[in-house]
């Protein structure tokens, strides 16, 4: 089984198709669902359509989320550079103060 297949089960006198995404081994949860199809055919057809463009939306929006982590992951480099820097310029005045006083000691 894929991660995304699709399911047909008839409710109540009616066809439901069920497009579902597999979490574990053993789990699965229905993403979308559609109920009130004439016939196991209309639920075939539909669900064969849907499970198509769900795929493509997914993966359009596995590639923002992506794009959003990479520009997360850069910001949050440039804060840690920003943040070394700042930090090797504290101890480097802190250093030089430090050499004053010695001199001014002897």
């Amino acid at each position: 089984m894929a991660k995304f297949d699709y399911r047909i089960v008839e409710k109540r006198n009616a066809w439901a198709a069920e497009i579902t995404r597999q979490v574990t081994s053993r789990r699965t949860v229905v993403s979308k669902r559609q109920l009130g199809f004439e016939s196991e055919a209309e639920a075939v057809e539909w669900a064969e359509k849907e499970l198509v463009e769900f795929a493509k939306t997914q993966a359009v929006r596995n590639d923002r989320k992506a794009e959003q982590r990479s520009e997360k992951e850069e910001m949050i480099a440039r804060k840690r550079e920003k943040a070394a820097a700042q930090k090797a310029e504290y101890e480097a005045a802190r250093d030089a103060e430090e050499d004053e006083y010695d001199f001014d000691e002897e």
